[in-house]
């Protein structure tokens, strides 16, 4: 016999890890799944007690052959795959695929890539663990059971090509249900009153303060006039400092990051999708070569709802924050932070495997996409472990007759986690004069401004997966590939950064909210991933949770067949003209979006892209329009219609607009900090203006 065998799921990782073993070991990667339900049919006996059908996936037979004549060549066989539900499936795959008794110590669990941790986990194997391995057959049997069973459906009375699923459909809803919310919104008006005061006159130590009460209570001013009759009391009035509360107040650091909050922040400070998150995450993860201590793991596994840490990970993250910024930055205690849910509680919080790998020290070796995702891992973790910011604060109250108005001072004294945390806002401090109480102020301006209020917001992806997560739809796994999947399906589309449900989605979303309400209810939908965490927990048999949703579900589904109207799309005919037998085009619907076809099929099979026309002519050429595209990461741009001849292309959205200085045409940015901004498309033309200064410039050229 020869070397021990250690089976992995990607090369990459088998690569790092065959470093941290001696000469007895040989790793192999299985490539992911090698064992799963046929792509081709249901794969599920719903007769013989909901038995899955399993067969080698298609391509995977050299692999699994491969992994057979290693493991007969070997002594002991030890299955290494992910430390969640899939892996553990994986294993139990790859264990009765290769003979190897499951019920034995064949299993090792790490929660990262590094010697030591690899080294400790060899001590320890275990068997497989069938509550987390049915737990994911019901789960997988559940997903597939909806998904087989509705997508047939949903193309004999839809369309062809649609799919639904148990979590994306609830997204769907989820977005579907806010659009709701933001057509059927009313703006109402309403004013807020601001009052520029100072100590004396001819100073400089002018500040603002904020109407807060009228007759002691809180008001709602709802039009001009009712500003008016406020401003012609206030006239009248003193403005005389009531009270002066000093005070503190803490900003605490956040915990470190889960799947979910770290897709969230990469998002907001990176501007990263959860799938580009997770695919660079998962480089970190597996192992990359940092020089002299060759490949490594950089932090920890990052499939996880905890937000638990070791106590080795805090020791020495403790030590490096004294050494660096002194005990002054430490809590007494190590700090620990309650998770949301237990289901993976064995996984720690996604952390750096070392915290000596400061950012700094590893940007030479990462890429910059690598580089930003392990700097705001890195920080996060770090600072979740130090001390609290500290502000001083200062609360004035001044009266004026029966007016209450007050002004808020802030000033850093201790700046704590934000020594390190680079990535949290760093509030300015809000500086107000020396006053006293009882003193009367002078009144420079009383600035009334109009505002109206908003509808909610659409969803950005960190919003939707934080609302996933909130709700207990799905699991860390499943945010990225639900997300990219409503998108590729042609749900749901982006504007800007947001989410708009497409006139399929709000279509398939009411046809399943009509017949299949336990599909997109989702307390039903957060109750079955409460079950699905009983299973793991041994708590519940798999198999009858998936009788108690499944023969319900096929009631509705042979009454969806009898009952459920049949959706008919008018074809949509576009100026296009087919250049090849001179029809014009119509717009069609495949599997990656819309697209131009000739209505001549199948004699004429002409197709082209099907472009969304902004109105507005390109810079560079004459003959072209702009119009909108996407990148192959999925960005929105805008280019010109021309392309490939002229190759003209911008960001931001183009408006029907004109630059009043130069005349080009305007683009639309929307950033953060400043909101929404109207710039001109002209790089040599410095305009800049906001909406509303737009529109009030446009009503007094009209005047």
């Amino acid at each position: 016999m020869g070397k021990n065998l250690l089976i992995v799921e990607s090369p990459a990782k088998a690569k790092t890890i065959g470093k941290f073993l001696d000469g007895d070991f040989k790793v192999e990667a299985s490539m992911g799944h090698v064992i799963d339900l046929p792509k081709s049919q249901l794969g599920v006996n719903i007769e013989e007690d909901f038995e899955p059908k399993y067969i080698t996936i298609r391509g995977k037979g050299d692999v699994l052959k491969k992994l057979r004549r290693a493991a007969k060549k070997s002594e002991e066989i030890y299955l290494a795959t992910d430390p969640d539900r899939e892996g553990e499936a994986i294993s139990w795959h790859l264990g009765r695929a290769l003979d190897i008794d499951v019920d034995s110590e064949c299993r090792i669990e790490f929660n990262e890539i590094t010697k030591p941790a690899i080294q400790k986990a060899m001590q320890s194997p275990r068997p497989i663990d069938h509550n987390r391995v049915n737990a994911q057959q019901a789960r997988r049997l559940l997903d597939r059971l909806v998904g087989y069973k509705l997508s047939p459906l949903l193309w004999k009375k839809v369309r062809r090509g649609l799919s639904a699923g148990r979590v994306q459909s609830v997204a769907v809803k989820i977005i579907c249900e806010r659009e709701e919310e933001i057509e059927a919104f009313e703006p109402e008006e309403y004013w807020s009153l601001a009052a520029f005061l100072q100590p004396e006159k001819a100073t400089e130590n002018q500040f603002e303060a904020k109407l807060f009460r009228i007759n002691g209570e809180k008001f709602d001013l709802g039009s001009q006039e009712e500003v008016d009759e406020v401003l012609a009391d206030l006239e009248k009035e003193k403005f005389i400092i009531d009270k002066i509360k000093e005070g503190q107040r803490r900003r605490n650091p956040s915990p470190p990051f889960t799947t979910s909050s770290l897709q969230q922040q990469a998002a907001n400070n990176l501007g990263y999708s959860a799938k580009k998150t997770m695919f660079i995450a998962q480089q970190l993860y597996e192992g990359l070569n940092i020089g002299a201590e060759g490949t490594i793991g950089l932090i920890t596994y990052i499939r996880t709802d905890s937000t638990r840490l070791s106590k080795e990970a805090q020791t020495e993250t403790r030590k490096f924050v004294e050494d660096n910024h002194g005990s002054e930055y430490l809590p007494e205690k190590a700090k620990q932070y309650q998770n949301k849910s237990k289901a993976q509680d064995a996984h720690e919080a996604i952390r750096p495997t070392s915290v000596l790998r400061t950012p700094d020290k590893m940007e030479s070796f990462l890429n910059r996409d690598q580089y930003r995702l392990y700097k705001l891992i890195w920080e996060r973790f770090v600072a979740s472990q130090m001390k609290a910011a500290l502000y001083k604060t200062l609360r004035i109250n001044i009266k004026a007759g029966n007016y209450l108005f007050r002004a808020n001072g802030s000033q850093i004294i201790f700046d704590g986690f934000l020594a390190v945390d680079t990535f949290k806002d760093r509030k300015k401090d809000t500086q107000l004069p020396d006053l006293e109480e009882k003193k009367e102020l002078e009144l420079v301006e009383l600035q009334p401004e109009q505002h109206f209020t908003k509808p909610p917001a659409r969803y950005t992806e960190a919003k939707l997966v934080k609302t996933l997560e909130e709700k207990g739809i799905g699991r860390p796994s499943t945010y990225a590939p639900t997300v990219s999947t409503i998108e590729n399906r042609g749900y749901v589309e982006k504007e800007g950064k947001s989410f708009v449900p497409t006139d399929l989605g709000k279509i398939v979303n009411g046809l399943l909210n009509e017949h299949f309400p336990q599909v997109t209810d989702i307390e039903f939908t957060a109750n079955l991933e409460a079950k699905l965490d009983n299973v793991e927990a041994g708590e519940k048999d798999w198999k009858k949770v998936l009788k108690n949703f499944y023969f319900p579900f096929a009631e509705r589904l042979e009454s969806a067949y009898e009952n459920m109207e049949e959706v008919e799309f008018e074809e949509v005919v576009t100026e296009e003209i087919c250049e090849k037998c001179g029809q014009n085009m119509i717009v069609k619907h495949g599997r990656y979006g819309k697209f131009l076809a000739c209505p001549g099929f199948p004699d004429c099979r002409n197709t082209k892209p099907y472009l969304i026309k902004t109105g507005v002519d390109c810079l560079e050429c004459e003959d072209g329009e702009v119009v909108q595209r996407k990148s192959k990461k999925g960005r929105t741009f805008y280019g010109c219609s021309s392309y490939p001849d002229c190759e003209f292309l911008i960001w931001n959205k183009p408006l029907q607009k004109s630059c009043s200085q130069c005349g080009t045409f305007l683009v639309e940015k929307t950033t953060k900090k400043r909101g929404t901004e109207y710039l001109c498309a002209n790089e040599d033309c410095e305009f800049k203006t906001t909406p509303e200064e737009f529109e009030q410039e446009l009503e007094a050229k009209k005047a």
